[in-house]
């Protein structure tokens, strides 16, 4: 699965002000800056709403997200091996007189 795109808050106003500024379709634009028409759509409507301080975010993923999401997969791995170690000790267990 292709990691989801996150766009800075100057590329969505700049997008929107290329398509209101170019009287071309939103489709078109879209297809120029490699998005979803959706996407301008939403952006103006955000945009028409909250103002300047519509698109909070950095655009980018924070460190401390990839770092949860590396030891989460750690956590995983660690429990799966923990598990069999569990079973191989039973197994043994059970063989000796």
């Amino acid at each position: 699965m292709a990691e989801r795109q996150r766009f800075t808050k100057a590329f969505k106003v700049e997008a929107i002000r290329l398509w209101k500024s170019s009287g071309r379709p939103a489709a078109a634009v879209a297809r120029e800056l490699g998005l979803r028409r959706n996407h301008l759509y939403k952006w103006q409507t955000e945009l028409e709403t909250h103002g300047e301080t519509a698109f909070p975010g950095t655009g980018g993923r924070a460190h401390s997200t990839d770092e949860l999401t590396r030891l989460r997969r750690e956590n995983a791995h660690l429990r799966e091996e923990r598990a069999i170690l569990k079973k191989a000790a039973r197994y043994f267990a059970k063989e000796s007189p």
